[in-house]
C-alpha cells in the first residue's frame, strides 16, 4: 500500500510540474480577471432568478391536497 500511495503522489507531482512549466496561459489570469468574472456571474444569476421568481408565474411548493377535485363522472351515452 505504501508503494501505491508513493506512486500516486509521484504522478500527481509530475502533473503539477508539467502544468507549471509547460503552460502557455497567463499565470495572472485570476488576479487580473477573477473578481470581475465572479461579480458578473453573481449578477447574472441574481437577475435570472429575479426574473424567474417574479415574472414567470410559477407557484412554488403548493400542495394539491384538497385543491384538485376529480371531474364528475359522466354516464355513457346510449
Amino acid at each position: 500500500m505504501y508503494r501505491f500511495a508513493k506512486a500516486v503522489a509521484n504522478v500527481g507531482g509530475q502533473a503539477v510540474r508539467q502544468v507549471r512549466h509547460g503552460s502557455t496561459a497567463s499565470h495572472n489570469f485570476h488576479s487580473k480577471y477573477g473578481m470581475g468574472v465572479l461579480v458578473s456571474g453573481t449578477v447574472f444569476c441574481g437577475v435570472v432568478w429575479g426574473y424567474v421568481l417574479t415574472q414567470t408565474g410559477i407557484e412554488w411548493n403548493l400542495s394539491p391536497v384538497n385543491r384538485v377535485m376529480p371531474k364528475p363522472w359522466r354516464e355513457a351515452e346510449e
